[in-house]
């Protein structure tokens, strides 16, 4: 963690970024998701360097050492998309290349969209294309999985934050785990022992399953800035599943710039069906999935994600 750059704060318009820079070359920005940081990435940037670019890796809206403005409507998609384009922007970037793990890939599927004159190159990772449903998405998913999944429970109180915010180190260590269960051996359980994912639910286990993704320096570092900010800036982007929603009606889905997909067979909360779905939505599509991994690729296999990355961004998005 001594060689991850220090942060700068910069001005992206509508909010201030704590923004971590290393390299010369084409712009890379890479998008992190929940529970984390910018330092998620600490081992991709410097092979991202090495490969000739500049990577900029923000503490997203709500995190870290970014702002956090208070109300849901601060973190609907066209905010945080205009972080990103504020963030090239301020530098006088015409595009960059993204990659974006959990919901930084939910947020780079949506600029690709809204925005896709900024996308030079798209790396989404776990979170694949999911083209927008005729019925409300929160609806559908209160039907399907019930008022436990996490989701679900984000939008009816705030009992997640109120729990996350009363021990934040115990809920950091409950999420960054390599589970010990195949996506395989889950499935074939019975129907009744397959849970919806529940965090609360996860957090009130006497013991954690699985391996500890993070060394005692970075759980500390996670634990005070969650300490610092809180949980609900960021479980406010899951409350505006809705709203973005509705204010995405008409519009195309359809993915045009190149895009790499890495995905986990690990991964609890992804299917190959969710996979094979994206294809007929993105034009240029590259998907690799890597064994024996769950949610935090670049956690639990770095090297294998930065031999990916290092070999596609070159041939899609040349660093000279």
């Amino acid at each position: 963690m001594s060689t991850f750059p220090e942060p700068r704060r910069i001005d992206c318009g509508d909010a201030y970024l704590s923004v971590h820079i290393a390299g010369s070359g084409p712009p890379v920005v890479l998008c992190h998701g929940f529970p984390d940081l910018a330092l998620t990435w600490r081992h991709q940037i410097a092979p991202l360097v090495e490969a000739g670019y500049t990577v900029l890796a923000p503490d997203m809206r709500g995190y870290g050492g970014s702002d956090k403005p208070d109300g849901v409507s601060h973190y609907n998609i066209f905010a945080l998309i205009g972080d990103l384009t504020g963030l090239l922007d301020h530098f006088g970037y015409e595009q960059a290349a993204f990659v974006g793990h959990d919901w930084g890939a939910l947020l780079l599927w949506q600029m690709a969209l809204l925005e896709p004159e900024r996308i030079a190159a798209l790396c989404a990772l776990n979170i694949p294309f999911a083209p927008r449903r005729a019925v409300d998405p929160m609806v559908m998913t209160r039907e399907v999985l019930g008022d436990d999944f996490y989701i679900v429970n984000f939008q009816d109180s705030d009992e997640a934050d109120r729990a996350f915010d009363a021990d934040p180190e115990r809920f950091l260590r409950a999420m960054h785990r390599r589970l010990p269960t195949t996506r395989a051996a889950m499935e074939s359980l019975p129907p009744a022992a397959q849970q919806p994912f529940s965090m609360l639910r996860e957090i009130a286990k006497p013991e954690f399953p699985g391996e500890e993704l993070f060394d005692p320096e970075t759980l500390a570092t996670y634990t005070e800035a969650f300490k610092r900010g809180g949980f609900t800036p960021p479980i406010n982007w899951y409350r505006n599943w809705s709203d973005n929603w509705r204010r995405t009606e008409g519009l195309e889905q359809r993915v045009r710039m190149p895009t790499l997909f890495i995905g986990a067979v690990d991964d609890i909360l992804i299917s190959p069906a969710h996979v094979d779905t994206m294809r007929d939505y993105v034009d240029d599509l590259q998907v690799h999935m890597i064994s024996d991994c769950g949610h935090w690729t670049q956690l639990e296999h770095p090297d294998a994600l930065n031999a990916l990355l290092t070999d596609w961004l070159p041939r899609r998005y040349p660093a000279r």
